[in-house]
């Protein structure tokens, strides 16, 4: 078995039979991590840019202001997770938001949603991964200055374990997620005993003085408003991955819809009551938190300087709570580092399962659309992986910085989704009659409004606060993808108009078939393509060669006529002593004297077992293939003879599967 595929099998797994993709579905309480852990572990993000924005205006403005931003942000997170709750049970496919706006708006609003969350989904990897290597250098010092490359070693890694399969990759990832969901909710009632218990310390950089950055010492009503909208838009980047489920309600065990809205609700619950405490904890100890910590942080007076380290709000506030305890900041900074990493894995769950429906509508190539080895969409996931992988190397794991581009395309998502599914309502409505279904249907309405109002208000917040922040670079990736997308569609639409059957003329035959066999010397390879070629008993059949040297033309064409080779050979002058122009040309001759006929070169090839043998023979015919398959009329046959050189490939192909043909577009 070739080492290739020993290696495949160890790190994916044996390969499972289409047949099995219902043993691959998910029952809730796998779901739950593996849809949830990106909107579970923004806890352990967005707060720290909550406070970092209400930083710039100084320490007391963040402690007063970031209850206000917090409940914002919860009550758009319960009206969208409420929203969200009718989108899974009218359109359970798996197409999401692409589908809501597809069918109700139109194919335009359908690509414009499938592109903002293809570039969200490359964004949740980066910006997850990036946050959750900066809390484990909490704990795990050696990780600090190299943040870029473990951050890239574990996109790697969570690839491997996503193209194992969807369930297999949600029973290892269950384990950390709970842990966490455990550590910070545990954290939370704990701290909430501390303070009532009045034994609650302050944080560590409760001690310093946070300074304003300058232009921000006394803001006015109109600016103080703006920095508010500001740490709001941020703290709004708790809601990504909300709509990760509604994507893959195709994953979810029967009955489908019900479990994965009920998965839904669960997470949304979860997820407020985490992020309510982070904010509540880090308000009471006292938390100060600044986006340049060595010149804002003032101790008696003087700068920290840059030999201070800011640890993240998680890290600060668990080492508040187990001042005492320090296996439990240990516990908190480990499983926080872990569940943002698995947080990517909601985007390998929603960015291969859109890209494939996508693909099969005729936006991205059709590779996408087919299952890999192990029933999981193999390419997306890959694709998925290389782009987020450059992002953290170009950002340097910087979270702050990849932040900036973050939310934006979730946000396009849910206003457009929402949008559509009152249009959806609205149809509904149109045909129903019965009272109790139209009540039903009104509700849902009025949340589905709701939902848009809010969410559509946060995406004109963003964009008037982010975008010169970064939150432009996100718009620009979506507007390229939104018109690469067109460009392919149409490609596929006029090679399937080109293809189509249009006339009876489509399937007459040709009138004749005119064979020719090309020889470079007289040899059993030879021997065999002209023996192939009068089997297929063509009208026309000759051997034609390419006179480059006389001498050598002469000698063969006696050795021909004397070996009484039924098949006439025709030499072609070569001047400049070229070998595939002398061919084609005479191939178009014979197509121009009778275009209905038609022309089969038959070419012996060599078939070697090393790659440099392949370099050392072929390759005349490998360039006179490619002229010969843009010329109309023709077709090519290459004739295979095996060198001892290739004895024994062939059970190696057999075993390996990876190298059969086709192998690219099955996913693997």
């Amino acid at each position: 078995m070739a080492v290739g595929r020993v290696l495949k099998r160890i790190l994916l797994g044996q390969q499972m039979r289409s047949d099995k993709l219902h043993e691959t579905l998910l029952p809730k309480r796998i779901a739950l991590p593996i849809f949830a852990s990106d909107a579970l572990s923004s806890v352990a993000y967005a707060p720290d840019e909550i406070f970092l924005t209400l930083g710039l205006a100084g320490g007391t403005f963040a402690l007063t202001h970031s209850w206000q931003i917090a409940l914002g942000v919860i009550f758009v997170m319960a009206v969208v997770v409420a929203s969200y709750r009718q989108n899974v049970h009218a359109y359970p496919s798996g197409g999401g938001d692409y589908e809501v706006a597809t069918v109700n708006i139109g194919p335009k609003a359908g690509l414009t949603v499938a592109s903002a969350l293809l570039v969200d989904y490359v964004l949740t990897v980066a910006v997850s991964i990036s946050s959750g290597i900066q809390n484990a250098a909490t704990a795990l010092t050696f990780v600090r200055g190299h943040e870029a490359t473990w951050a890239v070693i574990l996109v790697v890694l969570l690839t491997a374990m996503n193209l194992r399969g969807v369930r297999e990759s949600g029973n290892a990832f269950a384990i950390p997620t709970y842990a966490f969901m455990v550590g910070v909710i545990g954290m939370g009632l704990y701290g909430g005993y501390r303070h009532f218990t009045g034994s609650l310390p302050l944080a560590a950089s409760a001690q310093y003085d946070l300074v304003p950055e300058p232009g921000y010492e006394a803001l006015g009503s109109l600016a103080m408003a703006f920095l508010l909208l500001r740490a709001f838009s941020s703290g709004c980047a708790a809601l990504t991955g909300v709509e990760a489920i509604s994507n893959g309600v195709p994953a979810f065990q029967k009955p489908k819809s019900r479990n994965a809205a009920t998965t839904l609700l669960l997470m949304g619950c979860i997820a407020i009551g985490m992020l309510f405490s982070m904010i509540s904890l880090a308000r009471l100890t006292g938390i100060k938190y600044a986006e340049d910590p060595a010149e804002q942080l003032l101790k008696d007076g003087v700068p920290v300087g840059a030999s201070y380290v800011q640890d993240t709000i998680m890290g600060q506030v668990a080492n508040a709570v187990f001042d005492h305890f320090h296996l439990g900041v240990v516990y908190i900074s480990v499983v926080t580092g872990i569940i943002l990493i698995l947080a990517a894995n909601t985007a390998f769950n929603g960015f291969p399962v859109l890209g494939s429906i996508l693909a099969r509508d005729g936006y991205l190539p059709r590779q996408l659309h087919a299952r890999g080895d192990r029933l999981a969409f193999s390419n997306g996931i890959i694709i998925l992986a290389g782009v987020a992988a450059v992002l953290i190397l170009i950002f340097d794991a910087d979270v702050t910085k990849l932040i900036q581009l973050y939310i934006v395309g979730v946000f396009v998502s849910f206003t457009t989704s929402q949008i559509g599914m009152i249009r959806h309502w609205n149809r509904h409505l149109r045909l129903a009659s019965d009272p109790r279904q139209r009540a039903h249907m009104q509700r849902s309405r009025v949340i589905n409004f709701v939902g848009a109002v809010m969410s559509g208000t946060v995406l004109l917040v963003v964009l008037a606060t982010k975008f010169i922040h970064g939150a432009g670079y996100a718009i620009a990736a979506m507007a390229v993808l939104f018109l690469m997308m067109m460009a392919i569609r149409r490609h596929y639409d006029a090679v399937s108009k080109e293809l189509d059957i249009v006339s009876q003329s489509d399937q007459m035959l040709p009138s004749r078939v005119h064979a020719l066999v090309l020889v470079s010397r007289l040899h059993r390879p030879t021997l065999r393509a002209v023996a192939y070629a009068r089997a297929s008993r063509p009208h026309t059949l000759e051997a034609i060669t390419v006179n480059v040297d006389p001498a050598e033309t002469r000698a063969l064409q006696e050795e021909w006529e004397a070996r009484g080779i039924p098949v006439p050979l025709k030499a072609l002058d070569s001047p400049y002593r070229e070998i595939v122009n002398p061919i084609v040309d005479y191939v178009k001759g014979i197509r121009r004297e009778s275009p209905r006929e038609i022309v089969v070169v038959y070419i012996p090839e060599y078939v070697v077992g090393h790659w440099y043998e392949q370099i050392l023979h072929n390759q005349s015919a490998l360039r006179l293939r490619a002229r010969l398959h843009f010329t109309p009329g023709v077709l090519v046959a290459s004739v295979p003879w095996q060198l001892r050189s290739s004895e024994g490939q062939e059970a190696r192909m057999e075993a390996d599967v990876s190298s059969a043909p086709g192998s690219v577009r099955m996913g693997q």
